[in-house]
């Protein structure tokens, strides 16, 4: 996805902190998902943008995630906190409904995959 660090919290000091200071359902939830261990899929930490700075409202975000291919799901602190396998099995359900409507995998990251000449 093409600008996927705000350009106004390139400072790594800035951009360190926001990745520490998750809350514990995001750090509970994030151990479930971390190391491909759904179906071998991966997945990134929310942006620091949604720290940094004044929101825009969540449909505008999530159209701005679709549009450079990801898929947002939302859930409560309250709900992961106390039944965190229940929401990994919601993601991991939404995972095999995913594949079963798109089998080919996505294409590379800008960067990734082979060099065109």
């Amino acid at each position: 996805m093409r600008g996927q660090t705000e350009k106004s919290i390139l400072e790594p000091k800035l951009q360190r902190n926001l990745r520490n200071a998750t809350t514990d359902a995001e750090r509970r939830l994030r151990l479930r998902l971390r190391g491909r261990q759904l179906d071998g899929c991966q997945f990134r930490r929310r942006p620091p943008r949604q720290s940094a700075r004044k929101l825009p409202n969540d449909a505008e975000r999530d159209r701005f995630l679709a549009e450079g291919g990801f898929r947002v799901l939302r859930f409560w602190n309250n709900d992961v906190l106390p039944q965190t396998q229940a929401v990994a099995d919601g993601i991991h359900r939404h995972l095999i409904d995913l594949a079963q409507h798109h089998p080919l995998p996505a294409p590379p990251l800008d960067g990734e995959g082979e060099e065109t000449p």
